[in-house]
């Protein structure tokens, strides 16, 4: 009796410290270089549409030290038709600037509390000890310096979510009410 009391006590310290280390599993799961896949937007009336063209184009990347870079560009944008950046018409000076999205800074994870009643009747760990499910949380991301210079030394929180190799996350929502949706897929 006193042995199967010993290996409860342990399996149920395993169970705590595996929830005890949620946070640190989703911040090592991003650390990588991430392909742009959507770039989308819900729109006031729930409807979601394109944001940056039917085939934008971009990457995130996370390091292991909190760093990260965004960019994001809309498929289709002017060329200046000078041929010289520094002369370009005002059209293309709004077109260049509403194509692109990008900013860098460092970052942080925080994952929603987790108790062992969100997973009574789930598997918790695969073989290798990988958590099954979904890690959902949000992405803190302290931007130095934006394409949009309001961002500039910013912090803005986003939800995020992370299935497999695939990376999404929404951003706040916009003055208009529009919510930007990235999705990302992990380079191999």
């Amino acid at each position: 009796m006193k042995k199967q009391f010993s290996a409860l006590k342990n399996g149920f310290f395993l169970v705590a410290l595996a929830f005890a280390t949620l946070p640190a599993f989703s911040q090592s799961k991003l650390v990588g270089s991430w392909r742009l896949t959507a770039a989308d937007k819900i729109l006031p009336d729930g409807k979601e549409v394109a944001d940056y063209g039917a085939d934008p184009r971009g990457i995130a990347i996370f390091t292991a030290d909190g760093h990260y870079v965004i960019e994001i560009f809309r498929s289709e944008h002017l060329k200046f038709a000078s041929g010289d950046r520094t002369k370009g018409t005002p059209e293309e000076y709004k077109d260049a600037l509403l194509s692109v999205s990008c900013h860098f800074g460092t970052y942080t994870v925080d994952e929603p509390k987790v108790t062992q009643e969100d997973y009574k009747d789930a598997i918790l760990f695969s073989a290798d000890g990988c958590i099954i499910d979904e890690a959902k949380g949000t992405i803190t991301f302290h931007t130095e310096r934006a394409s949009y210079p309001n961002w500039d030394e910013t912090i803005r929180v986003t939800n995020f979510t992370l299935e497999g190799d695939k990376l999404s996350w929404q951003s706040p929502p916009r003055p208009d009410g529009v919510i930007p949706i990235s999705v990302f897929s992990r380079i191999p």
